[in-house]
């Protein structure tokens, strides 16, 4: 059964189509790289998973079950991960406190209980700080975990993002252009950390990105959008080749 199944989804803003009857799945485990031209509908989809745009038509299941009837700030506890296109990080705090952050969807404790800073408050937040300087040494950021976030270069910060979604312990994690601003290198480097990662922590990732050499390098499969509807879907070879994403791509002399 896979993991993430998008049926039939539709989302319309006021006379524009943003998706258009889109429908793929994601297998536990698997990476999909998620690619199209601006205004393809790839971010819309995301928003779409993470319950921050309503669907017009379709459903979304996630293990089986459907996202569409949950309130947003439910996702993040069910298993869904997310890094943003444009960073959302708090940038007066540390890095270690926006990636804390990140584990505190996975505490019990509620207002009262940590208004009363009870002994079980106190046992759970070291555990949410044990795990996120687990995350921090994963990628590399130990030496800055007490720098703010204001005083690093954007690189960093965006394996900041990445420590922080990978905080909340989820199933499926969703990188919105993680590459974007990297140079060459930092490109490269990210796409063996994100494999890495799937291994490490039995991750299921869904990448939307515009380097199509990061997306068809590590992707087992590769969904193409335009225009908000799916014009191919396959392995990295095939969609590469496939006429419609050619000319969606380059257009047609």
């Amino acid at each position: 059964m896979p993991l993430l199944d998008v049926r039939d989804v539709a989302v319309r803003f006021g006379g524009i189509v943003a998706l258009d009857g889109v429908s793929f799945a994601v297998e536990p485990g698997s990476i999909v790289g998620l690619i199209g031209p601006n205004g393809a509908g790839k971010t819309t989809l995301f928003n779409c998973l993470s319950r921050l745009y309503e669907c017009e038509r379709g459903d979304i299941l996630f293990d089986g079950a459907s996202l569409l009837g949950l309130p947003r700030h439910r996702i993040a506890g069910l298993g869904i991960g997310r890094t943003f296109q444009n960073l959302a990080l708090f940038r007066s705090m540390s890095v270690l406190e926006n990636v804390m952050l990140g584990g505190h969807c996975r505490s019990r404790s509620g207002f009262f209980t940590n208004a009363l800073r009870l002994r079980s408050v106190a046992a759970e937040e070291d555990q949410v700080h044990a795990s996120a300087l687990r995350f921090l040494d994963m990628l590399n950021l130990g030496a800055v975990a007490r720098a703010r976030v204001l005083e690093l270069p954007f690189g960093t910060r965006k394996r900041v993002e990445l420590a922080r979604a990978l905080a909340a312990q989820p199933r499926l994690l969703l990188l919105d252009e993680p590459a974007s601003g990297l140079n060459h290198e930092e490109v490269g480097e990210l796409g063996r950390l994100i494999r890495s990662l799937r291994d490490a922590l039995a991750l299921t990732v869904l990448l939307v990105e515009h380097h199509m050499s990061l997306v068809m390098g590590i992707s087992d499969r590769v969904v193409a959008l335009n225009f908000g509807r799916v014009i191919a879907q396959g392995t990295p070879a095939e969609v590469q080749q496939h006429p419609d994403v050619v000319q969606a791509y380059l257009g047609t002399a």
